[in-house]
């Protein structure tokens, strides 16, 4: 494990990660300036996504200390990781930031679910259908552009960090002030101890 990706070690002990990783057939992102690919440090890695990442809030919108969600449409494990932060949303700020790696229905779901009238319930629905097995939310494959760009720069931005798979989180640990980083899903109680704010 990257020494910079800083995780509790009761993490280990209580749940099991499941992740999606990129697939061959995904779409490459989009080629950007040198310094655009730059590693992401942890000790930057919740500046930078605050300032450059573009997502959708859910939980308590207005806390300054947010969890930022890099997920797949596509990954049934951001899903999983979605239901079991749905307890947690009225103690934490879940920023979900919508990547594109699984398939060609990423960036279209991701899309739709950014500018739906209501993201949060758009999002409850499209996990739920996904989870059952009916591929999550029905999108046009015409994307906007700013909004595909959008999803692209999130991509980029999940490789900068280091990560190979999603869900991907970052957030700051509301006990140790020390950023956390971590792929993979957890159960609601594992989740609350790698965030530390409490049980539910």
């Amino acid at each position: 494990m990257n020494l910079r990706h800083f995780a509790l070690p009761l993490l280990a002990s209580l749940s099991l990660l499941a992740a999606c990783s990129k697939q061959e057939t995904a779409a490459p992102t989009t080629s950007v300036a040198a310094a655009d690919t730059a590693p992401i440090a942890a000790s930057q890695a919740l500046d930078v996504l605050a300032s450059q990442a573009r997502g959708f809030a859910a939980g308590k919108i207005l806390s300054t200390n947010a969890v930022y969600v890099l997920f797949d449409p596509q990954c049934p494990h951001c899903a999983r990781l979605w239901e079991a932060s749905v307890p947690l949303h009225d103690r934490a700020k879940f920023v979900w930031l919508p990547v594109a790696i699984m398939n060609a229905k990423s960036a279209p779901q991701g899309a739709a679910i950014m500018t739906a009238a209501n993201p949060v319930q758009a999002m409850a629905d499209h996990e739920k259908s996904l989870l059952a097995g009916t591929g999550g939310t029905s999108a046009s494959a015409d994307v906007a552009p700013d909004v595909l760009a959008a999803i692209k720069s999130n991509t980029v931005l999940l490789e900068r960090l280091g990560a190979t798979s999603v869900p991907y989180i970052v957030a700051r640990h509301q006990g140790s002030n020390q950023v956390v980083m971590q792929a993979g899903a957890n159960d609601t109680r594992a989740l609350a101890a790698f965030l530390g704010i409490g049980q539910p």
